[in-house]
């Protein structure tokens, strides 16, 4: 039986990223922080990968390849997002962008709640050499941002999973040992439901079609 990705858990979004050891290490960070559930848009290599990229993969994840099992790819960040209610970007940089920035501890108190209230969330991080794009910060609501010496502040993609997925983890333990397994701080929408995000892009794409047409 395949693992079943963790409905209570943000949802790890790889975009373009480059190298196969970088998400084999990505995997095992995840699997570190209890995170299983990974989607890749549009990688460097395509898949399904060679068997002697798949063994590097597999070895830089150290045991952790049951992550691939269920892996999903996308074409774009907007099909990866579809099903989602909430997304994050992680980012070094500043954006010319009006967005609020968050640091991985104070954004896990929103995860948990959201997440505790039946949203699905998910965390987008960049390919290595780049980072995200303007074009994938859009599909996101908020920013993820590491302190860091400001003189060298860029993070390998894996690092940058692991010190996310590692305040997700301590807060939600925590948070477990004083709630329980339902937590009070969840959101109460009352008798509606927060929107995926296809519902907005297609909002979107329909105030646009209006607007060009008018």
């Amino acid at each position: 039986m395949l693992p079943q990705p963790n409905n209570s858990a943000p949802i790890i979004i790889l975009v373009r990223p480059q190298m196969v050891e970088n998400i084999g290490a990505t995997a095992r960070a995840m699997m570190n922080c209890g995170l299983n559930d990974l989607r890749i848009v549009d990688p460097r290599d395509a898949w399904p990968l060679s068997a002697t990229l798949q063994e590097r993969m597999d070895a830089s994840s150290a045991g952790a390849h049951s992550i691939f099992q269920t892996t999903k790819l996308f074409a774009s960040v907007r099909e990866a997002v579809g099903d989602l209610n909430m997304v994050y970007a992680s980012t070094a940089r500043n954006r010319d962008m009006v967005k609020e920035t968050l640091t991985p501890r104070a954004a896990t108190a929103e995860f948990h709640a959201r997440l505790q209230s039946g949203e699905k969330i998910g965390l987008l991080f960049g390919p290595e050499r780049t980072g995200l794009i303007n074009d994938d910060l859009v599909c996101a609501e908020k920013l993820v941002s590491i302190p860091a010496n400001p003189e060298f502040s860029s993070f390998n993609l894996a690092q940058s999973v692991l010190i996310i997925g590692y305040e997700w983890f301590t807060y939600a333990q925590s948070r477990l040992r004083t709630e329980g397994a339902q937590s009070s701080r969840a959101i109460n929408y009352g008798k509606t439901r927060p929107a995926t995000k296809d519902e907005v892009f297609h909002l979107f794409d329909h105030l646009e079609r209006e607007l060009e047409d008018g």
